[in-house]
């Protein structure tokens, strides 16, 4: 894979798919598998605070409590349990339960761009990003450019997103990627960046496939946006309750589409990896949706909590950081200003967990890095946990006992 350049892949790969991911790690799922489990201190999760089990079903209405008291571990509708789907359709106007489709969502991004991508189309796709939106489009033999977020106006860039879309549009282009609220920089378009997209797309022939694991997340009411399978009939939508809900342990998520052709397609192919959801699982995602407002209302009020303290923080440490303040979700993607020559991200983050215990997340695993470039320099930083002015504290002693640069 090719960074900082204007493009992700440059020629189709001349092997199989399957070789492609064998000889491409996952770079953020690799760098968690090393300290997820071991650092004390995360302060880079993307979701917000987990609930419990207990709390989960303690939320239950009656018709869940006997779902789950009578619950058979058997398999499960290929396509998800008809309650789960029903609610799911019931929160996207235009959307029928026949239009959604129940999965872990890595799976759903993974087979719907797989489903959508041939070898030799042309892909658009925001970056920095989750590689699952990106990496099966290169897989398949489709090019991938780049769309920046980072140079994004209301993202401390000045250019507009419709008119950097048409930029980078060939007559190739068979679908363009975005992931908005954006991890991990939390940016979101407007409304009208928004419409002027899904119009320009659906005018064109191009599919839009919306990554909207944050949604509901936008600390301004007024920032939140309709999915795009609801405004744009041949739209693509994926979401779940992993991230805004704090239910990431469940893994289950839903994609939805109005081209019932197309979720046909893509549960064909699940056939090859699940084949269906878990049952303990759907039960779970259904008590999570049916108190929707209760949970984002709760998750919302400790984001607004911490972002006041990374306000404080990137104010009193300005020297030393530049931060784009986010509009929506649980991270955001500030860049270090002052490291030493030849010095990275990448070694302050590895000093401060090997010292403090800190995990932080170095732009690098997004591909996002360039000596040429200073503002590639950026790590993310979560703040979704009940434990983030602990972390931050922590981080805060790292960053004093450094006073000029950072290793």
């Amino acid at each position: 894979m090719v960074v900082c350049a204007d493009v992700l892949s440059t020629d189709p790969p001349p092997r199989a798919t399957m070789d492609y991911f064998k000889q491409t790690p996952f770079a953020l799922e690799r760098y968690f598998a090393v300290y997820e489990f071991s650092a004390p201190h995360l302060l880079c999760c993307s979701d917000c605070e987990p609930l419990t089990l207990k709390q989960a079903l303690a939320m239950a209405d009656q018709e869940c409590t006997e779902l789950w008291e009578n619950l058979s571990l058997g398999y499960t509708e290929s396509q998800g349990h008809p309650l789960l789907r029903s609610e799911v359709a019931s929160l996207y106007p235009g959307i029928e339960p026949g239009g959604v489709l129940i999965g872990a969502p890595q799976e759903l991004l993974f087979l719907g761009i797989s489903a959508l991508v041939e070898h030799g189309d042309h892909v658009v796709c925001t970056w920095p990003g989750y590689q699952t939106l990106y990496d099966p489009a290169i897989a398949l033999g489709a090019e991938v450019s780049k769309l920046d977020v980072t140079e994004l106006a209301g993202n401390g860039g000045t250019r507009a997103l419709t008119d950097e879309v048409e930029r980078l549009l060939r007559p190739t282009t068979k679908v363009v990627v975005i992931n908005a609220p954006h991890n991990p920089t939390g940016w979101v378009p407007t409304a009208e960046e928004h419409a002027a997209l899904a119009k320009l797309l659906h005018d064109r022939g191009i599919r839009l496939f919306s990554d909207e694991m944050y949604a509901g997340l936008e600390y301004d009411s007024t920032d939140s946006l309709p999915s795009a399978a609801s405004v744009n009939a041949t739209a693509v939508s994926v979401s779940g309750v992993s991230k805004s809900f704090g239910m990431p342990g469940v893994r289950i998520g839903w994609l939805i589409c109005q081209d019932m052709t197309l979720i046909e397609k893509i549960q064909t192919l699940k056939d090859y990896t699940t084949i269906c959801p878990s049952a303990p699982s759907e039960i779970l995602a259904l008590i999570a949706l049916r108190n929707r407002d209760r949970l984002l209302e709760a998750n919302l009020g400790l984001l607004r909590k911490n972002l006041s303290l990374l306000d404080d923080f990137f104010a009193k440490h300005h020297d030393r950081f530049n931060w784009t303040r986010p509009k929506a979700g649980s991270m955001c993607f500030p860049t270090v200003k002052g490291l030493r020559e030849g010095a990275s991200v990448e070694t302050m983050c590895q000093e401060l967990v090997d010292s403090k215990g800190v995990m932080l997340l170095p732009g690098a695993v997004y591909g996002f890095t360039d000596a040429s470039r200073p503002d590639t320099q950026r790590f993310r930083l979560g703040f979704g946990r009940t434990n983030l002015p602990e972390c931050l504290a922590i981080f805060e002693e790292f960053v004093r006992s450094q006073p000029d640069s950072f290793a």
